[in-house]
Parts: structure tokens; sequence; C-alpha cells
């Protein structure tokens, strides 16, 4: 791993900076075990619901256990294109009062899946059990027939990042503790992670992102630590805090 700051690549690193991830909530593809890629399914009830939770989460973040990120408010909540990142924000932004801090950004949506997309993992297993598996274990050399790539999805995911730490700046919003959401999908959220931290993609199985979870990662002199790896206390609060199984 390297010891070089992950911030922007023009002017001195912040002297703190976080970034809180949030995976959308649960889509109706998921509750039929669905790959869903870059389709765009919307919401299911229960995505409806636990969207709120995860909103409420961060308004109240605050309190005990308290969510490791500044209790300024964040300079804005980035999301994917794609309904179910895009009701999620929506959700968290309402909460937070901060409906003018929604971005959408392109580079935020999920891995594109190709032929697989809309198809369950029962229907990918019987066609494509020799791609399936080998997707499984060598993410880096295997894709979904007509997929993106691994490598490709991780050069959009560094020109995001590149944006994102650009636009963090001490003293906006009254804020010496810059820091923002993004909400987007499990495949990216992971090669973000990785990117951030310097983790080969190799490891791309190892860090899941679950729906309506929360992580995050600061950046002290542009340098990144893990604070919070999929947290989900608000959903089990609820009895909502279950995967039902679904794909990327």
């Amino acid at each position: 791993m390297t010891d070089e700051p992950a911030g922007p690549t023009t002017g001195a690193p912040l002297p703190y900076a976080a970034i809180c991830l949030v995976r959308h909530s649960e889509s109706t593809w998921i509750t039929e075990s669905r790959f869903q890629g870059r389709a765009d399914p919307p919401l299911s009830a229960l995505g409806e619901h636990q969207a709120r939770l995860v909103a409420r989460r961060l308004r109240d973040r605050h309190l005990p256990p308290a969510l490791p990120v500044p209790g300024s408010p964040p300079q804005a909540i980035w999301h994917s294109p794609l309904s179910r990142g895009g009701a999620t924000a929506a959700r968290i932004a309402d909460a937070l009062a901060m409906t003018t801090a929604l971005r959408s950004d392109d580079a935020l949506t999920e891995l594109g899946q190709g032929e697989w997309e809309g198809l369950t993992h029962a229907a990918v297993q019987r066609r494509w059990p020799a791609e399936l598996a080998a997707w499984r274990n060598d993410p880096v050399a295997a894709q979904a027939p007509g997929g993106e790539r691994l490598q490709d999805g991780s050069e959009r995911v560094a020109g995001f990042l590149e944006r994102l730490l650009d636009g963090l700046s001490p003293g906006a919003g009254g804020s010496t503790a810059p820091w923002s959401i993004v909400v987007s999908h499990d495949g990216i959220l992971r090669l973000m992670l990785m990117r951030l931290l310097d983790i080969p993609l190799e490891r791309f199985w190892a860090f899941p992102f679950p729906v309506a979870g929360i992580s995050v990662i600061d950046l002290v002199e542009g340098r990144p630590r893990l604070r919070a790896h999929a947290l989900t206390d608000h959903l089990a609060a609820e009895g909502d805090a279950a995967d039902r199984g679904g794909a990327l």
C-alpha cells in the first residue's frame, strides 16, 4: 500500500475531510434476487421504509452511538442517477432539509452486468455456470457477458473521487470539517472504498455493502482511515436489516 495522500491532485490536502458512503435501500429486483447492474428497478415498499430509516439515522447522527462524521451539515449529497439511488438520496436530503445539496453523477451508476441484467441468480446459474463461477472467483479477470470490467469501473470511480475531494473545502457552509454523503451501489461503493484505501481489486468480494448500510472514511492530511463499515443498526431496530440476496 502507498502512503501517498488520497486527496485532490491539485493543491495541498485538507487537514480533515470525511466521506459517508450509503448503499441504496432495497429495490424490487433485490426482492426477486435479480441482477440489476445499470437497469433501473424502483425501490420496493420495504426499500422506501429503509430509505426513511437511513435518512433518520443521518439526521440524528449525534445520538449514541454517534456516527463518526462531523456535526455540521454535509456539503453535498452525491448519488447515482438510477432511481434506487436517487430515491434513497432524496429521503436523506429531505431529512437533512438539504434538497439543494443533491448532486447526481453518472460515475456512480452501478457496474454494468450485461446479459445478466434482469435475470435471477438461478437463471444465470443455469445458463452461464462457468462464467458465474469465474466472476465469483476472479472478478478482475471475468465479468458478465457484455458486462463492465472492474478495472473500467475503478477508473470512473477515481474520476468521481477527484471531483468530490476537489469540491470539499473548509469553511463552506460554515464548517471547518467538510464532508459529503455518497449514495450509490454495492459494486461502485466497493470500488470506492478500495480506491481510497489502496486495496487491490482482487479483494473486491471482501467488502460487502448491505442495503441502506452506512460506511465512513475520513481523510487526515489526505490520508484515509476507515472509521465505520456496513452499519445497519438503524435497520435492525425496526427488523429491516436482512439483505434478501440481491445481485449487483
